[in-house]
């Protein structure tokens, strides 16, 4: 696909998103309508992983939190131009404590950890990278969504994991099969399975999510993973699913 198509594509997919979203947000207003509207919402956007703990290996050799910390850095740009706030978790990279990151989210409307996908060893190959060894995957790409069913409000998890997922899916992004290898599926068409005991997703107070961007041990989609307008057109389809879901919420923790 050359450049023009590739731009067109782009272009399309966003005027599509927002054309969702404003037909999204016409219906939270419309639900509103009888009551007073809430204060905006504000979502904790945790960074996975951190300097210490730097995650996953990518097929050719950067670390899973330099590319979370990439991604969590877009996505609170494209919430915060829906009029959501931020509550950034982790972008520094110096929380140890899987526990500390949704103690940091407390009194948000709803926890978001951005994660990047890795493959079980018996499923990589090895090739020569810059001079290195290095593994890689053919065999499994894609985003996924996970929640736990011990999450305290389990039904907004799923209610925003799916709106989520079906906004990636209209954006052209396409969830991975593989999970439902290991895990039950809460929603399998939007990419979204249960993965019930993850510390950040039980252990709140809040709706939480986990979500995978994508494989990168895969090597073609380490290379989309990295490109800044793939990313900016991702985290806008996730923030425009999150704030359908929180303004249909129509309710706040910090009220």
């Amino acid at each position: 696909m050359g450049s023009t198509q590739r731009d067109v594509l782009i272009l399309n997919c966003r005027d599509n998103l927002r054309m969702a979203f404003l037909h999204m947000l016409i219906f939270a207003l419309f639900s509103l309508s009888t009551a007073a509207l809430a204060a905006p919402p504000l979502v904790a956007v945790d960074v996975g992983h951190g300097l210490k703990d730097s995650g996953a290996i990518s097929a050719r050799g950067r670390s899973e939190f330099a590319f979370n910390r990439v991604f969590a850095e877009v996505l609170a740009g494209a919430l915060r131009q829906r009029a959501i706030g931020v509550r950034e978790v982790n972008f520094a990279g110096d929380i140890r404590s899987l526990a500390d990151r949704p103690a940091q989210a407390a009194g948000s409307d709803f926890f978001i950890a951005i994660h990047h996908d890795s493959i079980s060893e018996s499923y990589l190959h090895f090739w020569d990278w810059d001079g290195s060894e290095a593994s890689y995957t053919d065999v499994k790409r894609g985003f996924g969504i996970f929640v736990s069913a011990q999450n305290p409000d389990l039904p907004t998890s799923l209610r925003c994991a799916s709106a989520m997922g079906a906004m990636l899916r209209l954006a052209g992004f396409v969830p991975s099969t593989w999970h439902g290898r290991r895990h039950l599926a809460a929603d399998a068409e939007n990419g979204v399975w249960y993965y019930d005991n993850l510390v950040v997703l039980y252990r709140t107070t809040l709706p939480a999510v986990l979500f995978e961007a994508g494989v990168i041990k895969h090597r073609e989609e380490e290379l989309e993973l990295l490109d800044s307008e793939r990313q900016a057109l991702m985290a806008d389809a996730l923030a425009t699913g999150i704030a359908a879901c929180l303004f249909v919420t129509g309710k706040s923790a910090r009220e």
